[in-house]
């Protein structure tokens, strides 16, 4: 990223890591033997759903990732609700969420097992936590399968289980990443409504698609990142207008953004950043 566009990035999201603000990113960095993620900061609010873009490679699932706690930045901070993932990461995970993009599951239990058990894991009340469980089971069209072992599952069953579990303990942030990767058309829509209920709820979500329609529908705010660099960021209006391209689609913007050069380096400057 360039001066310019450092500054405008600096100017227009506030430097925050207050308990009023779901997350609050600032100079995240990470290397692998070569920069993945480079300088990156993200405020997201509560009740707000943020769609994280970009090409493969472009440094969205380590984003996560280190938000998330699994990885440790190189250099930079991140609070969630105030908490800091690094000097407090206990604090910080027990009001988060966390769905890779592939489903892990325990296979030889049942969902409702599987969930009495990550239930269990986060101290939730025995008799509250099988309220929420059958919730989430009938919601999720998994009601009938739930005495059934997940190692007979189809992988978009497992996707729904795995989001069951997440959501058990109520998280006020959720980190998803590609969370609809092998899903027909019913349970997308299915799970879609879910997450949009929970943002109705106050949580906030980040989540990581290859589905430009998707972040194109859910999505309050749009990220796109490319390079490790976040290009542009703002509602698909501002994006287009960042863009130059006021009637054109998310994914001519998404294209036009992300076009790289020999070097495999962004060629498009972030015009401006909408908070």
């Amino acid at each position: 990223m360039d001066g310019v566009n450092s500054r405008v990035m600096s100017e227009t999201v506030p430097n925050v890591a207050s308990s009023d603000v779901a997350l609050s990113v600032r100079g995240l960095s990470k290397s692998f033997g070569r920069k993945v993620v480079e300088n990156l900061d993200l405020t997201i609010n509560p009740g707000e759903f943020y769609a994280l873009l970009g090409p493969n490679g472009a440094g969205k699932t380590t984003s996560l990732r280190m938000i998330a706690g699994l990885i440790r930045p190189d250099a930079g901070t991140i609070s969630v609700y105030g908490r800091d993932v690094l000097t407090d990461p206990l604090a910080a995970k027990s009001i988060m969420a966390w769905i890779p993009d592939e489903p892990l599951l325990y296979d030889k239990l049942s969902p409702l097992e599987y969930l009495e058990f990550i239930a269990g894991l986060w101290r939730v009340e025995p008799k509250l936590a099988r309220e929420r469980a059958n919730e989430l089971l009938e919601t999720l069209g998994l009601w009938p399968h739930r005495h059934e072992r997940c190692e007979g599952f189809s992988r978009g069953m497992k996707q729904k289980t795995v989001l069951a579990g997440a959501l058990i303990h109520e998280p006020k942030f959720l980190l998803l990443d590609e969370p609809l990767t092998g899903l027909d058309a019913a349970s997308s829509r299915l799970v879609k409504d879910l997450l949009l209920a929970e943002t109705q709820k106050g949580a906030a979500i980040i989540l990581t698609t290859h589905i430009l329609e998707v972040a194109e529908r859910l999505a309050t705010r749009i990220g796109i990142l490319s390079g490790g660099t976040l290009l542009a960021e703002g509602d698909l209006a501002s994006l287009k207008t960042q863009a130059g391209l006021e009637h054109g689609s998310l994914e001519d913007v998404f294209l036009h953004l992300t076009h790289s050069d020999a070097h495999g380096r962004p060629t498009s400057p972030m015009r401006n950043t909408a908070a």
